[in-house]
């Protein structure tokens, strides 16, 4: 396929760390003991994926100015900026101004305490000042703070130890996973093909709302595009396809040989369709006129969605271009995010039972995912082959983009996939409990107006959601 667009544009952090210049000839050594700090957190930071531009230490406005050209210049996507001793604002603002991403403030001082005695033997007060300056991280905060709020512009903080705290560095992980899934949603294609499921009018989504809210683009095609690649699909293709189904799927015994070999030629072409626009993520409906090529095809494509779901590509049914974007969110941080709406309650075992027909997620199922026939695809035209799977058992979260009047927010409430009896309907369905109980939960939930759509990941990811809204100015609202 066709790289990302999110690859083509490497995802860049900056860091720089802030001083007052007329220390340096006033005390020996503090100035290479603060810039061996910054190269400390620079090695912090580090990790694959990531491009670090470190601008060192900045203790004048003149360097202030030319950091944030620099920043700028770099297309940074956001910037750390690390407080090592007392500075004043004029090194901060420039900065922040010209580069124009959001920063996090690192207000770390080296140990969690002065050792009062060994400092107050030093004898020097000079020694002794320039010892206490190298704790003094917490000094200018305020003032910085001041000089943002009075800007417009948000920051966002992490305080404590440079050397062994480990809250600071989860927190620290946390904000940069936030913005790589930023920066992937900031480039991101997602493809809308067909039209919304005719009724459901808390799906209908405002695609100018969403491209501002996200960014990327929304790329409107035709479910004819789909039907002529799968015209030029070759019998080789398909047979390569119908092994790439037995490798990933469990396929059952039932399933007719000429169902396999329609749903691979959709599957491929689905590939091509992906791989011309560039897609990262898809949202499709469509019913087609009875007996129409359009009905063949769209009656034959939820083992090819699965399989790119799979792959990092999210496909969403219902034309739920919110949740698409929900699940995309969710796969970006390596949790998957599977296509999901209630199924019922089950109040003997306090559990909400949860999934979808159409593709599922294989990649985050609680063993192999199984491939069944479906004599018809309920709601919907048609007949053929569908996914029926369960999400891994242990921590999930749940993400809903919710819109209400102009403005987009994240819906969000950790829970635990359980095991017990399933609907063996050939969907994907699983048992979840939540902290607050099915009831409440559900009312909650509810509350806060979402589609009856929503995205599921595995693991616990409230707190890397609640960076990604504040990253994106978004509001997040978590119910549990």
């Amino acid at each position: 396929m066709t790289q990302p667009a999110h690859t083509t544009y490497p995802f860049r952090i900056g860091l720089f760390g802030i001083g007052l210049d007329t220390y340096w000839p006033q005390f020996e050594g503090l100035e290479e003991r603060l810039k061996g700090y910054v190269t400390e957190v620079e090695q912090r930071l580090a990790r694959p994926g990531v491009e670090i531009v470190n601008l060192g230490l900045i203790d004048t406005p003149q360097k202030a100015m030319q950091a944030g050209h620099d920043f700028r210049r770099a297309d940074v996507d956001l910037i750390f900026l690390y407080v090592t001793t007392y500075a004043v604002s004029s090194t901060v603002l420039p900065v922040v101004q010209r580069a124009g991403v959001p920063v996090i403030i690192l207000n770390l001082q080296p140990e969690a305490a002065i050792d009062y005695a060994r400092f107050n033997a030093l004898g020097d007060r000079t020694r002794m000042t320039g010892e206490w300056l190298a704790y003094c991280a917490a000094c200018p905060v305020p003032e910085i703070a001041n000089v943002f709020r009075r800007a417009r512009l948000p920051f966002h903080q992490v305080t404590g130890v440079l050397h062994g705290d480990p809250h600071v560095w989860q927190e620290v992980d946390g904000w940069i996973e936030a913005a790589r899934v930023a920066h992937i949603m900031r480039h991101n294609r997602l493809g809308v093909m067909g039209r919304y499921y005719n009724g459901m009018l808390d799906i209908y989504s405002d695609l100018t709302l969403q491209a501002i809210s996200f960014g990327g683009h929304i790329e409107i095609m035709e479910v004819d595009e789909l039907a002529q690649l799968r015209r030029e699909v070759t019998a080789a293709e398909a047979a390569a396809r119908v092994q790439d189904f037995h490798d990933e799927f469990e396929v059952q015994l039932d399933c007719d040989p000429q169902e396999l070999e329609r749903a691979a030629r959709t599957s491929v072409a689905l590939d091509r369709l992906v791989a011309r626009h560039q897609l990262g993520s898809l949202a499709y409906y469509a019913e087609g006129a009875p007996g129409s090529e359009n009905e063949d095809v769209i009656s034959s494509v939820i083992l090819g969605c699965s399989r790119l779901t799979a792959q990092g590509v999210p496909v969403a049914g219902e034309y739920e271009v919110k949740n698409a974007q929900a699940m995309k969110i969710m796969d970006s941080f390596g949790a998957g995010g599977s296509f999901t709406e209630y199924y019922a309650l089950d109040l003997q075992d306090d559990v909400v039972l949860m999934g979808h027909d159409g593709p599922g997620h294989p990649r985050i199922a609680q063993g192999r995912t199984k491939v069944r026939p479906l004599q018809v695809y309920h709601g919907k035209v048609g007949r053929g082959l569908s996914v029926e799977m369960s999400v891994q058992h242990g921590p999930v979260t749940l993400l809903s983009v919710v819109e209400r009047a102009s403005q987009v927010r994240l819906l969000v409430a950790e829970g635990e996939s359980v095991p017990g009896p399933t609907l063996e309907i050939g969907n994907t369905n699983s048992r979840y409990r939540f902290p607050t109980g099915a009831r409440k939960f559900v009312e909650d939930w509810n509350a806060r107006g979402p589609a009856h759509h929503c995205a599921i990941g595995v693991g616990h990811l409230a707190s890397h959601l609640q960076k990604l809204g504040a990253l994106l100015e978004l509001d997040v609202v978590q119910i549990c």
